[in-house]
């Protein structure tokens, strides 16, 4: 159950992170002046997609929460490297974001440290 815990953690992080910059793609760019850019931000927190992601990170956390009632944090930490891991992935596939070597040995020395951790 711990690592479900665990699993279950990643994937709201990951969707949290993904839909929230999906959704300010479809914004548009931050405005110029501090005081425009502070509103825009607040009122995209009325956003049912923003909410949505912040749900999300509420549920990561207690997913994490109960992650550390079965593991030690030394052991079970390095498991939320496989969040940037799925980021990159999926941002490439659905943000036809850039993928380059420099980002190809990120992530491979992100896996093997997670295998070395184990």
């Amino acid at each position: 159950m711990g690592y479900l815990y665990i699993a279950a953690t990643i994937i709201f992080t990951v969707y949290g992170q993904l839909i929230i910059k999906w959704t300010m793609d479809r914004q548009g760019e931050l405005p110029e002046g501090l005081f425009d850019k502070f509103i825009f931000l607040v009122q995209m927190i009325g956003n049912p997609w923003i909410l949505s992601g912040f749900f999300a990170a509420f549920l990561a956390a207690l997913s994490w929460m109960a992650a550390m009632t079965k593991f030690d944090i030394s052991y079970a930490y390095p498991f939320m490297s496989l969040s940037f891991v799925l980021v990159f992935i999926l941002s490439a596939i659905l943000f036809a974001e850039p993928v380059n070597p420099q980002k190809m040995i990120g992530f491979a020395l992100i896996i093997i440290g997670i295998i070395v951790m184990r």
